[in-house]
Order: C-alpha cells, then structure tokens, then sequence
C-alpha cells in the first residue's frame, strides 16, 4: 500500500496507512459515528443508527487512510481526489460551496473530510501519524491543492459570531482561491458579520482540526454554511500544498 511504504511499518504502537478492505473501511465508519453522531450530536438516519456507522456514497470510491494501533482502527481521514469525485458527480462540499475557483486549477486537488479520532486514542501524536499519512499519499499522487470542509459546533450564528467574524477578518483566501457558499443553503453572509472578537479567546475556542489548518497557511471561502444533520456551521478551508511541504511533505519526498 503507498502510504505504508512511505512511511516507517510502526510509530511505536501506531501505524497508518490506507484501509485495505471492506472491514476497515467499515471500522472507519463506526469510529465517525461515535465522533459524530454520538459525541457531537449529528442526526443519523435510521439505517446508520441501527448499523451504528456513518456512511455515504463517497466511502465506495475514496481513499480512506486509518490510524491503527495495536490492530485497531483508531482514526481515519476520508481521502477524495478529482476521480473519485467523479464517479460520484461531485465533491462532497459542492453540496455547500461553489468549488469552481478552486477546481479550476491545474493539476490533482484533494479533498480532506470525516476526519476523527477516537477519544481514547485523541492525543498529539495520534493527530501527528494522521498528518504524516497524508503528506506521503500527497507526495505519491502530486497534490497541488487540499480543501475541505472546517466545522464549528453548533448551527447559531449568533453564537458563532466571534469566530467567524475572526476568521473573515484574519483568514480570507485570495480571491482565485475563494469558494463561495451556496445561496440556495442556510448559510451566514460574511458581508454581514460585526462581531468583536478577542484573537485569544477565539482560537482558544477553535475546534483542534481548524486551528491546524491554520497554523499551516490554510485560508477560508466565503460565508459558512448550517449543517443541521452534523450540528455544525462549516466553513471552506482552503490549504496549498506548497504551504505545507516545509513541516510534513518534504520529509518523504526524497
């Protein structure tokens, strides 16, 4: 499997690679449906609650790369390159976010999601592992560009107000680069925000995952978008790979 080869068989007890079969891709999606639905407060449909997994018609044609320890997935990253985005009709945050600006660029983009770890396992270099797969299966597959989506918890604008404001005010991508969101969805105009915001306090507030996105450079689209299924307002975060090459993907590029 790539990742596996370019990165060493065992970091102490945790390995990561790609999941290699259905079982580990099924263990993936009850490691997101605890996360998610069980400890964020997501709205599962009947067939994910009796199944207790979380799944969609993206698990069949991505990459999944899994966080094992000691046998045990213990966290996953969903992997979705131009194909697989394909065979389904789009990408996954095209559902919340005009991606043209983004997917007009030349060369493979990567859309990053689903990422959690389970809470035994929740800790630095867990996350670290999960960083390193991904910088070898960007080296492998000559990833020009990552995105995804970034969620705050809850769907209150008002209570999200700060944070949001902080990161239009701070984090806006360029405009070649900034994804909209979607007029038709219940989402938050930037235009519109005012909100005092105190830079400590909101990264204080910040959920792990975002706030590493942009301690490497990540930018965010347009407006966020109420994802009332996943209890969350999502932002578009934006991360060139050239950004990142410096901290984690020059290391397996030789």
């Amino acid at each position: 499997m790539v990742v596996q080869a370019l990165l060493p068989a065992a970091a102490g007890a945790i390995e990561v690679r790609l999941a290699r079969d259905p079982d580990e891709v099924a263990a993936a999606q009850r490691i997101r449906y605890r996360v998610f639905y069980e400890e964020m407060g997501a709205k599962p449909t009947a067939e994910m609650r009796a199944l207790e997994r979380d799944f969609d018609a993206y698990d069949a044609v991505c990459d999944h790369l899994l966080v094992l320890a000691e046998g045990e997935v213990v966290g996953t990253y969903r992997l979705i390159r131009r194909a697989a985005a394909a065979r389904v009709g789009r990408f996954y945050s095209e559902d919340e976010f005009d991606l043209g600006p983004l997917l007009a660029i030349p060369g493979e983009v990567l859309e990053l999601g689903r990422s959690c770890v389970d809470a035994r396992w929740r800790h630095r270099g867990t996350l670290q592992m999960l960083w390193q797969g991904l910088a070898a299966y960007m080296v492998e597959h000559d990833i020009r560009l990552l995105f995804g989506c970034g969620s705050l918890h809850g769907t209150d604008p008002a209570a999200l107000a700060p944070q949001l404001t902080y990161l239009r005010d701070n984090h806006l991508a360029p405009p070649e680069l900034r994804a909209r969101a979607l007029a038709g969805r219940d989402s938050v105009d930037f235009a519109g925000l005012a909100a005092p915001w105190d830079a400590r306090r909101v990264l204080a507030s910040l959920p792990p995952l975002l706030k590493g996105y942009l301690r490497l450079g990540g930018t965010i689209g347009a407006g966020a978008v109420i994802d009332h299924q996943f209890n969350t307002t999502d932002v578009l975060v934006v991360v060139n790979a050239a950004d990142i090459a410096g901290r984690y993907v020059k290391r397996f590029a030789a």
